[in-house]
C-alpha cells in the first residue's frame, strides 16, 4: 500500500506542476517531508528524484538541471530523515519549520550557486533575481505543506492538534470518500 502513495503522490505532483498556476507551484515538499519521516533514508530522496526526473521527463526538459534539481532534492530528503529520527515529536509547526529550511537550501544552491555558473551571470545578480522566485517557492511549499503534508502522515492526521480543526475534518471525510 505504501507504494501506492508514493506514485500517486508523484502523478498529482507532475500533474499540479503541469498546470503552472504561479511560477514555482511546488508541491513536492509537502509530499516528501512526510515520507522523509515516516520511512528509510532513502524512500524520500527516491520520491523526490523521481518526480523531479519523471516531470523533465515529461515536458522533454531532461538535461544537467534535472540532474541540479534532482539531487539537491534528493538530498534535502536524506537531510530531513536524519533530523525526524532523532525528534520524539513532529508536527505540523516542524514540517512548516523545515519545508522553509529546505526551501531557502534548495533555491539557494540551484539559483545564485548553479545559476550563475550555468548562465555565466554574477552570482549577485543571480541572488537579487532569485529572490521574487523563492517568495512564490515559500508560498506555494507552505500552502501544501498545510494540505498534502497532514493527508500524507497519518500521524499528524491523528494529532490532537488538528482532531479539533472542523476544516480538517470536512477536509479529511472528503479525502476518505474519494
Amino acid at each position: 500500500m505504501k507504494i501506492v502513495k508514493y506514485i500517486l503522490s508523484i502523478f498529482f505532483c507532475n500533474l499540479y506542476r503541469l498546470f503552472r498556476f504561479i511560477p514555482n507551484n511546488d508541491p513536492i515538499m509537502g509530499c516528501m517531508l512526510p515520507f522523509a519521516r515516516q520511512d528509510k533514508w532513502w524512500n524520500s530522496a527516491l520520491f523526490a528524484f523521481i518526480t523531479m526526473f519523471s516531470f523533465d521527463l515529461i515536458t522533454g526538459m531532461v538535461g544537467i538541471w534535472t540532474l541540479v534539481t534532482a539531487l539537491t532534492y534528493a538530498g534535502l530528503g536524506i537531510l530531513f530523515h536524519q533530523i525526524y529520527k532523532k525528534k520524539k515529536k513532529i508536527n505540523l509547526k516542524t514540517y512548516l519549520g523545515s519545508g522553509i529550511i529546505a526551501v531557502l537550501i534548495f533555491d539557494f544552491i540551484t539559483g545564485p550557486i548553479f545559476s550563475s555558473w550555468m548562465f555565466q551571470m554574477s552570482f549577485e545578480a543571480a541572488l537579487i533575481g532569485q529572490i521574487p522566485f523563492t517568495l512564490l517557492h515559500l508560498a506555494s511549499v507552505s500552502a501544501f505543506i498545510v494540505i498534502l503534508t497532514p493527508l500524507l502522515d497519518v500521524h499528524l492526521v491523528n494529532s490532537k492538534q488538528l482532531e479539533d480543526n472542523k476544516v480538517w475534518n470536512k477536509l479529511l471525510s472528503f479525502a476518505g470518500q474519494a
